[in-house]
């Protein structure tokens, strides 16, 4: 459901209306990082996660940032009442369950951020919240938007029988769904981005109308071999909509990137992280080409 803007857009020919042919490639943990498909020329545009792009521009990628589909992170750690994970500190000591390294890379934020040592045990673990209920360990991470659906759906009470506490709510504040090219794209085919963009935004403004059509499409056509649940992706998408929007700026356009919060709390976690000679913001991202593509829209679908 992190790409329902993408179904719809898909669905209802959205990028093809802007005059742009989208070909879509599955990622995941076992699919090569964005940034190396991108460098390789296998695809032109993808998703990242913040501190693991300015890893690979620190290794000479020219790639730049131009939009984040989520401005509110759902990721954050999830424990139990015998446990509860609640700030920064709590995570010392602690085994945490992780699905992967960029969960990982936010709880060393987190502890930096909060000025204490990377003291705590990395538990592999995959996507299901059942390891944390077996007691395989002291918390998980996992999102908002969906390993706490699955615990609702046990029987369990957010906030008594189990905590959740978002990454920016306790320290590390970023992106989610940070949307990542090469300056080289954006040089000669700004264009194309352009209306890449315009569909998009219009498949979250559609989505966001009519919050049923993603689920079913992910449960019956793009996610149909994953055995998703379709009230668990209706809650998903329910619960990730008011994320797409800034909290503070309503009027915003979707898919927006913020300088300020990316000059302060976002440069701030990456230097706690140990990024500590980071280029100026101008650099790794573009602010206006969100704004060029709205420019060219409805109002209803800003």
């Amino acid at each position: 459901m992190e790409y329902a803007g993408e179904w719809v857009a898909f669905d209802q020919h959205l990028f093809e209306r802007q005059g742009v042919l989208v070909e879509w490639f599955p990622g995941g943990p076992n699919a090569l990082a964005t940034s190396i498909m991108l460098a390789a020329g296998e695809a032109e545009l993808g998703y990242v996660s913040w501190l693991p792009f300015l890893e690979a521009v620190a290794r000479g990628n020219d790639q730049m940032l131009i939009a984040a589909v989520f401005p509110r992170n759902a990721l954050g750690i999830i424990s139990l009442a015998r446990h509860p994970v609640t700030r920064a500190s709590d995570l010392l000591d602690a085994r945490i369950l992780t699905p992967g390294p960029p969960e990982a890379i936010a709880v060393n934020a987190t502890l930096a951020m909060a000025g204490l040592p990377q003291r705590w045990t990395q538990l592999a673990a995959g996507f299901s919240p059942q390891p944390l209920l077996d007691g395989d360990g002291d918390a998980y991470i996992g999102f908002d938007t969906n390993q706490t659906l699955i615990l609702e759906r046990q029987g369990l009470v957010k906030n008594r029988d189990f905590f959740f506490s978002a990454f920016d709510d306790i320290g590390f504040r970023s992106y989610a769904a940070l949307l990542a090219t090469t300056r080289e794209m954006l040089v000669h085919r700004r264009q194309d981005l352009i209306a890449y963009l315009r569909g998009l935004m219009t498949g979250w403004a559609l989505n966001a109308r009519q919050p049923t059509l993603a689920p079913r499409l992910a449960v019956e056509r793009y996610g149909a071999d994953l055995g998703l649940d379709p009230a668990q992706q209706l809650g998903q998408n329910l619960m990730q909509i008011p994320l797409t929007r800034y909290p503070d700026h309503p009027g915003r356009p979707r898919l927006a990137l913020d300088r300020a919060l990316m000059e302060g709390p976002m440069y701030a976690g990456a230097r706690a992280a140990g990024h500590k000679a980071l280029p100026p913001v101008d650099r790794l991202a573009d602010f206006s080409i969100v704004y060029e593509a709205a420019a060219g829209l409805p109002r209803e679908y800003l």
